[in-house]
């Protein structure tokens, strides 16, 4: 379960834009965890989701409770469900909530944290980012 349970729960939806191609899937996951973020591999407080590539993605996080939240995308363009990398360098797209930059390595939380009230929605655009064409 994620957050407090007690608050009213609200729904995360993500826009991610800038894809560059309809290919593969972009697997989306929204964690409350520090230490879990930008993997969430075995995380069991987050929330994953596996969406359709297209030029422009809407994924949306259901009945998510109040609290600081990040979360990472990945453009999984062969669809083999795993970041592929050339020397230690992603060759498929991703992305940060709060559109957080890679500083030598992905960016920290609190760098992508963003808070859920009980109040209303959060809406959150990702702009996909490629390290190579």
């Amino acid at each position: 379960m994620l957050g407090n349970s007690t608050a009213a729960r609200q729904d995360v939806v993500v826009t991610v834009i800038n894809l560059r191609s309809a290919e593969g899937t972009v697997l989306a996951c929204l964690t409350p965890s520090d230490g879990d973020f930008p993997d969430c591999g075995a995380d069991t407080q987050s929330q994953k989701r596996i969406v359709r590539a297209n030029t422009r993605v809407t994924i949306v996080f259901n009945d998510v409770a109040p609290g600081d939240y990040a979360i990472s995308l990945l453009h999984d363009e062969n669809g083999n469900g795993k970041v592929d990398k050339a020397l230690f360098m992603p060759t498929e797209g991703f992305g940060f909530s709060r559109d957080a930059k890679l500083r030598l390595g992905p960016p920290r939380f609190s760098a992508a944290a963003f808070h859920v009230t009980s109040d209303a929605p959060v809406y959150q655009t990702i702009r996909m980012r490629y390290l190579s064409r």
